[in-house]
């Protein structure tokens, strides 16, 4: 963070209630410049076709055009190219926003001018597109309150297409609270207004953010901020009888209580309050378990060996016990996950069926090195094993599909692995380097 925007972050901090009134000039051709190099250089472009490599070179001059038309209040950014994604383990797609690399740049140079402003205004139970606050910091806070605190009963929920339901006029009353700069705000309501191009034609957007912007993500916990977590913080705990924690990333979220009477009061005003504001749980991905020390031992009394199963972030929660004979909260990959992995696995040995043995090996490697880095979490070696093994026999029989006269044997096929072996399965956060959970 620049001095400029640790100047922001300490005013913020000491006046949680100031609105800023002047930001824009903080925008500047070098904070732009910036932005652009961090963006990968393959990027997709957007709906004007300009390359990454295009932008740098042609930077001088639609830098100062984009910033003078800022200053203007005479931006209008250009729709979003939709490009449609595979929803994890599923045949459905999602679609997703491609702006141009021009006004991704921008959008990440207010997202780092308003993040300085809103770091020191959200709650610790927020996690994702913040700072130091990963998928895996938000496991590891999740799996500390609910060893160490008293835990009962968890709602494991998911808002319902929420990128595409955010209000628009919600959203700008949330960042009225904070930003007065007429500057800022005018960008605010156009990237929301901006439209998506699909198949040729453009279709308005009256409703939610695009999903691919550096600015979506910040918007949606500004949006979440107000809606779910300082009402949780203000307006619910209060009132509970027993403890109850929040753990959200972004539009995915869990809440765990001590007493089941709590747990169902909450369950049923909260659909209540997100109704309010234009959302909606989905109801595939919403349930309300007993998880954790007296439902393990009330499902071992009753012959059950487990109570039920809590899904979070891919992962798979599970009520077990340590070596020293405590509870202990288990984890491993989502069976969707494993799914969607091989999938993408299979798909791409298929493409290079016919390249080089040693080229196969690294585009497979690189595949299964993002895999084990996501979910290699201690306690979980069994399920990246489980991959590596079906790797290993995939791999084997496209071997085998290069030729019409001969099958590689196993024998054979150990010996190309001698010579291009694939990334066995690793703990990429064992127990000794697990994140630091959050204290909520």
């Amino acid at each position: 963070m620049t001095t400029e925007l640790e100047r922001i972050a300490d005013k913020a901090r000491r006046e949680p209630t100031l609105q800023f009134t002047s930001l824009a000039h903080h925008l500047t051709p070098e904070h732009l410049w910036q932005a652009l190099h961090q963006m990968p250089k393959g990027t997709a472009p957007g709906v004007d076709g300009v390359a990454h490599d295009e932008a740098v070179e042609t930077f001088p001059q639609w830098s100062r055009e984009v910033l003078n038309a800022m200053h203007r209040k005479g931006y209008h950014p250009p729709p979003v190219r939709r490009v449609w994604i595979p929803k994890p383990g599923k045949a459905a797609k999602r679609p997703l926003g491609v702006p141009t690399i021009a006004d991704r740049a921008l959008q990440r140079s207010v997202a780092d001018v308003l993040s300085a402003i809103y770091e020191q205004d959200f709650l610790p139970v927020s996690f994702g597109g913040r700072p130091g606050r990963g998928a895996h910091h938000a496991l590891a806070t999740l799996n500390h309150i609910l060893v160490s605190k008293r835990v009962n009963w968890v709602l494991e929920a998911d808002l319902k297409n929420f990128f595409g339901s955010l209000d628009h006029a919600w959203m700008m009353q949330f960042m009225e609270q904070r930003v007065g700069d007429p500057r800022v705000l005018s960008l605010i309501r156009r990237w929301l207004k901006a439209g998506v191009l699909e198949a040729g034609a453009i279709q308005p957007s009256d409703r939610g953010t695009p999903q691919g912007g550096s600015i979506s993500v910040l918007l949606s916990n500004v949006y979440l901020h107000y809606v779910l977590d300082l009402w949780f913080q203000k307006a619910i705990k209060p009132r509970l009888e027993g403890e109850a924690y929040l753990v959200r990333y972004v539009d995915d979220f869990v809440v765990c209580f001590e007493h089941q009477r709590d747990a169902e009061r909450f369950q049923a005003v909260l659909s209540q309050r997100l109704d309010k504001f234009g959302l909606e749980l989905e109801p595939t991905k919403t349930r309300l378990i007993a998880f954790g020390p007296r439902a393990h031992r009330d499902a071992q009394q009753q012959g059950h060996r487990k109570p039920e199963t809590l899904y979070f972030l891919g992962f798979t929660h599970y009520c077990t016990r340590n070596r020293h004979g405590a509870f202990a909260v288990g984890r491993k990959t989502e069976k969707s996950r494993v799914k969607r992995t091989l999938q993408h696995l299979q798909s791409l040995m298929r493409e290079i069926l016919h390249e080089r043995v040693e080229d196969q090996a690294r585009w497979i490697n690189q595949l299964l090195q993002g895999h084990y880095a996501y979910f290699g979490m201690a306690g979980n070696y069994s399920s990246l094993r489980q991959v590596y093994q079906v790797v290993l026999r995939y791999w084997r029989r496209m071997l085998s599909r290069r030729s019409q006269k001969s099958r590689v044997t196993w024998d054979e096929f150990l010996h190309i692995l001698g010579r291009f072996p694939l990334k066995r399965p690793k703990l990429s956060l064992p127990y000794t380097a697990l994140p630091q959970y959050i204290i909520l």
